[in-house]
């Protein structure tokens, strides 16, 4: 499928304008590995990356490698990671795939799609994460709902679907820009683009939104 060519002018847009407010945006979750990077990711589902980053100082200062965590009791690991929700289901997991990557990997990240969505806890988005982060393999978009509401926003997509935001931003974004467009937008969301209010005004992007979706007060 052919991609519209006013969407990807605008793309483009977007895309220059990130570059310039947010050069040197990075991904918010804190981590020393790319395992460490992996099990943060699982527990940021459904929790802010700032509560994550606080429990994964104690979880990994106790366990701070894959077979540190596979030998952990899974009661010891709910405790650690209660506060993100889901406890007791990505306790599990992290679990389960600290097992799978100490006894098949060595310990070690696998560095490709396939491979790493067959691990206990983890689909596309989060192996998106790892890879582009952790690796600087881009194998897709990562949409969070910053990614997806601004987006959208700005008339690149019209879904909300996430899976169906990411497959339009593949066919907007050069290759090179899908890390670091996830990365920017969602800094550009926390700052200005907020959910409920955002800052129009502030934002330089205030001459080319079509603000779709905004609430105008």
């Amino acid at each position: 499928m052919t991609a519209d060519p006013a969407k990807k002018r605008q793309a483009a847009k977007v895309v220059k304008g990130l570059r310039h407010d947010y050069a040197d945006a990075e991904c918010a979750l804190v981590h020393d590995t790319p395992y460490q990077l992996l099990v943060a990711t699982v527990l940021s589902a459904q929790c802010t990356d700032e509560r994550v980053n606080i429990v994964t100082k104690q979880l990994f200062a106790k366990y701070p490698t894959a077979e540190d965590l596979a030998a952990a009791p899974v009661k010891q690991i709910e405790k650690l990671i209660q506060s993100t929700g889901f406890f007791r289901n990505k306790a599990k997991n992290i679990k389960a795939l600290s097992k799978c990557l100490a006894h098949e990997f060595g310990g070690e990240v696998p560095q490709d799609l396939e491979t790493l969505v067959k691990l206990p806890g983890v689909g596309r988005k989060t192996a998106n994460v790892v890879l582009g982060t952790a690796f600087g393999i881009p194998t897709g978009v990562v949409v969070d709902t910053h990614v997806g509401r601004i987006s959208k926003r700005l008339g690149l997509t019209e879904s909300t679907d996430a899976v169906k935001i990411e497959r339009d931003l593949i066919e907007l974004l050069p290759r090179k820009e899908w890390i670091d467009y996830s990365h920017r937008m969602i800094h550009h969301g926390r700052r200005v683009c907020k959910a409920r209010r955002p800052l129009c005004e502030q934002c330089g992007f205030n001459k080319i939104c079509p603000r779709i979706g905004v609430e105008v007060s």
